[in-house]
């Protein structure tokens, strides 16, 4: 089998993105073993698209199908493959032949391919990480308020049958609510804490299971703090009737 050394060398690029065949496969594998060019030549590929991975994906615009679509009339058509003599080609000439396309094509597919999956992954994890750190802050939070030589604490009993602590630190102007046995919300609804700051209930967060949390908001002023049952997004103001009204710690 032979072919042109020339020519095989631009084969790097589809090689580097498993877009050749198992054949051409194998032909430019022995070929790397003799070509230091070529291997450096795989190793850049292969980094150049790593890099284009990290590429923000972004959505086409809606028109981008049609105008596609539009285009098509104007495409000229491949000539059709005739059999015989002169359509048998070593595998020299076919691979010259698909060298520079394939090789684009592949770089291009490939590229679009990994950037959108890790643009994907890449906000995922971001998100995800983010979500740590706001847990694990909220939970120091927490820690400081129930280990401070301030804590006040104060229990209470929603109408629901849960039993409930609210702990304050004047010091750290933080409080921290905890609830035990509160009944699962049906879909679509949540749980949501107000503070009481005179006549206005202002909105202190969300406890969506049996747990501690820190309250959202200023509790230094407030008289007392509440739950009441809302819509999973949460309310800007009570829609229901309070399932506990508890006075603050003095």
């Amino acid at each position: 089998m032979k072919h042109h050394a020339s020519d095989i060398h631009t084969l790097a690029g589809a090689y580097a993105l498993g877009a050749l065949d198992s054949e051409e496969a194998e032909v430019f594998t022995r070929h790397l073993d003799q070509c230091e060019t070529c291997r450096q030549e795989v190793v850049e590929f292969r980094t150049t698209t790593a890099r284009l991975a990290l590429a923000a994906a972004e959505e086409p615009p809606a028109v981008l199908k049609q105008r596609t679509l539009d285009a098509i009339d104007g495409v000229r058509q491949v000539p059709p493959r005739l059999n015989g003599p002169t359509a048998t080609t070593s595998l020299g000439d076919r691979l010259r032949r698909k060298a520079l396309p394939l090789g684009l094509a592949a770089s291009l597919v490939a590229a679009v391919s990994f950037a959108g999956l890790a643009a994907w992954q890449h906000q995922e994890a971001q998100r995800a990480e983010q979500q740590t750190r706001q847990a694990q802050r909220s939970l120091d939070a927490v820690g400081d308020v129930l280990a401070a030589p301030d804590a006040e604490t104060v229990h209470g009993k929603a109408t629901n049958g849960a039993l409930t602590t609210v702990v304050t630190s004047a010091g750290q102007n933080k409080a921290v609510f905890t609830a035990t046995g509160l009944p699962a919300p049906a879909p679509g609804k949540t749980y949501q804490l107000w503070l009481q700051h005179d006549d206005a209930m202002l909105p202190a967060g969300f406890i969506r299971q049996d747990g501690t949390v820190l309250v959202d908001g200023d509790p230094a002023d407030a008289t007392a703090l509440g739950l009441t049952l809302e819509p999973s997004e949460g309310s800007p103001r009570p829609t229901t009737t309070p399932l506990l009204l508890m006075n603050m710690p003095a």
